[in-house]
């Protein structure tokens, strides 16, 4: 069993890794992770941008292998929020034919870091950064903004376990899908 995973950063590497072992039909398998580009703006601030960039991810890395998987966070916009917006984790899985989707829980950014995102076109690690919420240039392969604000009772590779545990379910219950 050969998955690939459209990343390098390790924390999504290892996310994968630990969430696989827990299922019978993914025995033994070999993960790794292959640089790719998503497609689609550094930050996405949209549902549909952040699927797309999990897509592609996922597509644009299947080569000889049985997965491969994208994982892409962004904002969504979120009515009655304090922002309008809120960070998910999108886990796109590709089997050759079909993708197969899972999303994280949601959690909203302080309100100055998506406006920077939003109005100023920074980036979520720039954003953090910008306001001192961290000094922390590599924050996403790290424990993320999520644990950040959760004081880390959430991490950023639980928040990705969650969205790769949603996309197994198809897999997991074909006869369901």
């Amino acid at each position: 069993m050969k998955i690939i995973v459209g990343t390098k950063n390790n924390t999504k590497i290892s996310a994968v890794q630990e969430i696989v072992s827990d299922y019978d039909f993914l025995k033994n398998p070999e993960v790794s992770g292959v640089e790719t580009q998503s497609g689609v703006n550094d930050q996405p601030k949209s549902l549909e941008e952040t699927i797309l960039g999990a897509k592609n991810r996922a597509e644009r890395v299947f080569k000889e292998c049985d997965y491969s998987i994208g994982l892409e966070s962004g904002l969504m916009k979120i009515p009655e929020t304090k922002s309008g917006f809120m960070d998910v984790c999108v886990c796109a899985i590709f089997d050759g034919k079909n993708f197969h989707l899972g999303l994280s829980s949601a959690f909203e950014y302080p309100k100055e870091i998506t406006r920077l995102i939003t109005e100023e076109g920074l980036n979520a690690t720039e954003a953090a950064n910008k306001i001192d919420l961290t000094k922390n240039p590599e924050l996403g392969s790290a424990e993320g903004i999520i644990g950040i604000v959760t004081k880390g009772r959430i991490t950023r590779k639980e928040y990705t376990k969650q969205a790769i545990r949603g996309a197994l379910i198809h897999l997991e219950n074909p006869e369901l899908y």
